[in-house]
């Protein structure tokens, strides 16, 4: 049994993709909480990702001890500064305008649990870099995404319509988009879980 520990749909939509048979279940860890603790002790953002990702893949697993649970989370740091998911199309907008003509890093974490034990981890960043943005772009970038931009961390999804806003990626593509995806496979496919495994 293989279980997400993570309401994103961009890192469900990867696994789907990805032909894996599994299920979604929210870990109900108060990320704010945890970000605020960490950033208090000066946590770096990779730091404060494979926390995130390894308490979600924990408490999920204490519940289904039988099952493989993948928790994941992913970081932005921009000139020192952390950033969150953006709780409105306004603070979307906000944060694009400083993170705009800059280079920003994006960390994401994965961690696999069992038992409440964590089996496995991995770090990978990307190194992203935002073209200038004046106001008549902004309004058609935010029109045409509409709320998407506040389910993740960076106010855009590379996959889409996002991928306007850039003039460089480095990185692995999948990182970007919220979780080390081919370190996972290598991993579940070691453990019995792949293609040959899936309904």
């Amino acid at each position: 049994m293989l279980i997400l520990a993570s309401a994103s749909h961009s890192r469900r939509q990867m696994l789907q993709n990805a032909g894996l048979d599994f299920t979604v279940e929210t870990s109900g860890v108060d990320e704010d909480e945890v970000k605020l603790s960490l950033a208090s002790e000066k946590a770096t953002p990779q730091d404060i990702a494979e926390t995130l990702a390894e308490l979600k893949a924990q408490r999920v697993s204490k519940r289904h001890p039988e099952a493989m649970v993948i928790g994941a989370d992913s970081t932005l740091a921009c000139s020192g500064r952390l950033f969150d998911k953006p709780p409105t199309v306004a603070a979307a907008r906000a944060q694009l305008q400083a993170l705009a003509g800059q280079t920003h890093e994006l960390h994401s974490s994965v961690v696999v649990a069992k038992g409440g034990v964590r089996l496995w981890h991995c770090n990978e960043h990307a190194r992203l870099t935002m073209r200038p943005l004046d106001n008549v772009f902004l309004d058609a970038y935010l029109s045409r995404a509409g709320d998407a931009v506040t389910t993740s961390v960076g106010a855009y999804q590379l996959e889409g319509v996002g991928a306007h806003l850039f003039t460089k990626v480095e990185g692995d593509y999948f990182t970007i988009l919220g979780l080390p995806l081919l370190p996972l496979l290598s991993f579940l496919a070691g453990h019995g879980i792949g293609l040959e495994n899936a309904a």
